[in-house]
């Protein structure tokens, strides 16, 4: 399993304590291809193409995978470019 990327391992140290952390959770789909998720992983959270495969087997393989967890406004930005275009994957946040 992947591990988990995290507000400190974002390169943008922003921090903004608003409660409880939240998860951004990515869906599997049919209709884009590895290299557009992975591609839209590496934008929105900042990791390595190999992190950001990781994600898209786990989802692809299990259905869905967290693929962020911070505070919710980090989740939210994170969860923007991820179901932004020209991409728009699947995504839910949920609080943990």
């Amino acid at each position: 399993m992947p591990e988990v990327i995290t507000e400190d391992k974002v390169k943008d140290k922003t921090h903004i304590n608003l409660g409880r952390p939240h998860s951004v959770i990515l869906f599997n789909d049919t209709v884009h291809s590895f290299d557009e998720v992975i591609g839209q992983i590496v934008k929105a959270i900042k990791c390595s193409e190999t992190a950001a495969a990781s994600f898209a087997n786990e989802a692809h393989s299990k259905g869905q995978a967290i693929v962020f967890t911070g505070n919710l406004e980090r989740c939210e930005l994170v969860d923007s470019i991820l179901g932004g275009a020209p991409v728009n994957l699947r995504t839910k946040i949920e609080e943990v």
